[in-house]
């Protein structure tokens, strides 16, 4: 009987392969968890923001919950390929509205809010290329 952790919350193989892992891991949801203050107090840029997009303020407290899962979703072992879809998709939609309505430079940040959405989206998405295994459609089922 194979007592090992099934694959789907299996370890990297290699020790540098985990600290990486772990390394982009932290970043992404330390992004995620840096901007919830700026949300959650109602900071003037994040009011401006929403309510550029017509979304202030269910969608700005909206967005910080679901960035607030998605962080720790990231951290938990066996979730991460969860909180790293639910990342995307709501980067998808702040992407998204600095493509179309708020522009890269949003009150002269020189796009430091853009780049920290483009970081989190492209880091998530190799979360999940990384942790597809947790997925149920992709992990291994014993026969």
């Amino acid at each position: 009987m194979n007592t090992s952790a099934p694959p789907s919350i299996a370890a990297p193989a290699c020790g540098s392969c985990r600290v990486a892992d772990w390394l982009l891991r932290l970043v992404v949801a330390g992004i995620l968890v840096q901007t919830l203050f700026f949300k959650f107090t109602g900071a003037p840029e994040s009011i401006y923001i929403f309510t550029k997009v017509g979304m202030e303020p269910w969608g700005r407290w909206g967005s910080g919950v679901a960035e607030l899962i998605a962080a720790i979703l990231i951290l938990w072992p066996g979730r991460t390929v969860w909180g790293a879809l639910l990342a995307i998709a709501v980067m998808s939609g702040a992407l998204f509205f600095h493509l179309t309505k708020l522009g890269i430079d949003v009150q002269g940040d020189h796009g430091e809010l853009f780049a920290l959405a483009l970081i989190v989206f492209v880091g998530s998405i190799v979360l999940v290329a990384k942790h597809s295994r947790e997925l149920p459609f992709f992990s291994r089922r014993p026969a």
